[in-house]
């Protein structure tokens, strides 16, 4: 990818200003932007490591990383759609009807196995991931603190601040995984 796409697909999802940093978050400030931002540069990573593969290209999403494994990028952001409206709409909102899309307790691997090589299911989840990242963004934003809190039946009572923290742990980790699939699909690192 070339430096001026990469800045033009930093620019478009928010991860970076047009000059093609990856990591704009602040630095300094309080610790809802702090965290915020370090969130809001994982997703952008997400993005990065799939951009270019839309399309003509989109069936490569979903490129599974070696047998037996079901891993593919199409799986990720599958997973994390899911993860994004379990903690921050279901957990913390308390929304009934934010539950996962594609994992269920009979299918938990179903976000991986069901990534089909299909145009019109990679834009389903995109857009459902978008969805669940505006929704988890204002939440974030609009809530009087980070100690505002949710149950969960794994964790128990879990704030804001922790949801914050494990949701770029779990990005963090994923992207990882992105670097070596997307490597697999076309040999672009560095991305």
């Amino acid at each position: 990818m070339s430096a001026r796409r990469r800045a033009e697909v930093l620019a478009e999802t928010g991860g970076g200003p047009a000059s093609g940093r990856r990591f704009a978050g602040p630095a300094t400030g309080d610790e809802r932007e702090v965290l915020a931002g370090f969130l809001a540069d994982q997703r952008a990573t997400l993005v990065l490591k799939c951009a270019g593969l839309e399309g003509a290209r989109a069936a490569e999403l979903a490129r599974r990383s070696v047998e037996p494994s079901t891993l593919s990028l199409l799986g990720l952001v599958r997973h994390l759609t899911d993860v994004e409206r379990r903690w921050f709409g279901q957990v913390l909102a308390g929304r009934d009807d934010a539950g996962p899309l594609w994992s269920s307790d009979e299918a938990p691997d179903g976000d991986f196995d069901g990534a089909a090589p299909d145009p019109t299911a990679v834009s389903a989840a995109w857009d459902a991931w978008r969805a669940a990242v505006d929704f988890a963004d204002r939440f974030t934003s609009e809530a009087p603190d980070l100690d505002v809190s949710g149950h969960d039946d794994w964790r128990g009572t879990v704030s804001l601040r922790w949801v914050l923290i494990h949701m770029i742990e779990e990005y963090a980790r994923h992207n990882g995984h992105a670097d070596l699939l997307r490597e697999r699909i076309d040999g672009t690192r560095g991305l």
